[in-house]
């Protein structure tokens, strides 16, 4: 083993930018992320142990046997440290337990696009919530304006879809929404943002009512998509979108999504409709990158019993004031040759992990090779090493 400080020459830390592509389906109250339906387990009918569309945070209880083994959970004891979850509040964490009381959480954890409609004058405190973002980005796109010659977005009917962070990371790419709405398997309408402001445009079926007319606007950095067009996408025909049978209504982007995360949805309430929604995110992430060196003529003494040839003697040798090996032990000659002669003696070592300390030494960090590399006397080698940070 040998000690080596990193230089500052050798280590960077730059960002690299990921773009996923998130693909979502709705159809009868169930949306489908990723065209992934349920995956049947060992002991689950449905391993990730959350609704289909949603995603598990940290993936745990994937597949679990509920029944012999019960679910993992988090949890604290409370005590001097005063540490706790966040969702409980200082003054419950006062009253409620007392030393030595185990304060438990609950996993997995789930996170799903849902949709809220609002009807003509109806109360929207998570619209009302986005007025002054709404207002910022008229910059942008007079569409955004909270009230406008467009519209009041307080009082006018509206479609509003909530977009998790999870599910894009830092923001949404511009230009990559797309929503398509289908009846019975035909598309009838598709906004995309085409001009990259925000504007969600209808784009097909070419000629069709409302083409080329802003239906909306989307909030790529917030995650919300606020959908305003009332305009007929089928004529003569109104289906069941407010699960009210009494009072059905015509085809729209204010139903788009109809049955979406946390609405209240009858089974073949909608039995033609079925939702589409496209759009990649944008996650960057911080990667550190070091260089480390295994220099000519270092590193090829090894503390492994196998490096010294078998039959020598290892014993130390010592004295009233020493402690030390012989320097006539031999290592192993692991050099290879095509003669039945053996061949020069080349003291090898192998290097099979490098380990990270701090300043006070302590082990902050491994990286294992997947095969181990052949260090010889006259070799210079460098590893690459990556961490996300």
């Amino acid at each position: 083993m040998s000690l080596q400080k990193i230089k500052q020459n050798e280590l960077f830390i730059n960002q690299v930018e990921f773009n996923p592509k998130v693909s979502l389906f709705i159809y009868n109250g169930k949306s489908y992320l990723n065209n992934q339906s349920e995956v049947s387990g060992a002991f689950t009918n449905n391993i990730g142990n959350v609704p289909v569309g949603s995603i598990n945070l940290y993936e745990e209880n994937v597949d679990r046997n509920v029944i012999s083994t019960g679910l993992i959970y988090p949890f604290i004891s409370k005590n001097s440290s005063l540490a706790s979850f966040k969702t409980i509040s200082t003054t419950s964490f006062n009253s409620d337990f007392s030393y030595g009381d185990i304060i438990t959480g609950s996993y997995p954890l789930s996170a799903s696009i849902t949709r809220d409609y609002y009807s003509s004058g109806e109360s929207r405190d998570k619209v009302t919530a986005l007025q002054n973002t709404l207002n910022y980005y008229n910059k942008l796109s007079q569409f955004y304006l909270y009230s406008s010659s467009f519209g009041d977005k307080s009082t006018i009917p509206l479609n509003l879809i909530s977009i998790p962070s999870i599910f894009y990371g830092n923001n949404i790419e511009k230009g990559t929404i797309k929503l398509d709405f289908y009846i019975s398997g035909t598309l009838i309408g598709t906004l995309e943002d085409k001009k990259r402001n925000g504007e969600l445009i209808q784009t097909s079926p070419s000629g069709s009512n409302g083409s080329g007319s802003v239906a909306g606007v989307i909030l790529y950095t917030e995650g919300f998509i606020i959908l305003t067009g009332s305009w007929e996408l089928e004529t003569g025909v109104t289906r069941n979108y407010l699960n009210d049978i009494t009072n059905q209504v015509t085809s729209s982007w204010l139903t788009f999504g109809t049955g979406l995360g946390n609405e209240s949805f009858t089974d073949g309430m909608i039995p033609s409709s079925s939702f589409s929604m496209q759009f990649k995110g944008s996650n960057k992430v911080p990667i550190m990158t070091m260089f480390l060196h295994a220099k000519r003529g270092e590193l090829n003494n090894s503390t492994n019993p196998t490096f010294i040839s078998y039959g020598s003697n290892i014993v130390p040798l010592t004295s009233s004031n020493s402690y030390y090996e012989s320097n006539t032990l031999q290592p192993s000659n692991v050099v290879s040759s095509s003669y039945d002669t053996e061949p020069y003696l080349e003291k090898t070592t192998f290097i099979s992990s490098i380990k990270l300390y701090d300043e006070n030494k302590n082990v902050i960090g491994i990286a294992k090779l997947a095969k181990p590399v052949r260090k010889t006397q006259d070799r210079d080698l460098t590893f690459k090493l990556k961490l996300d940070l």
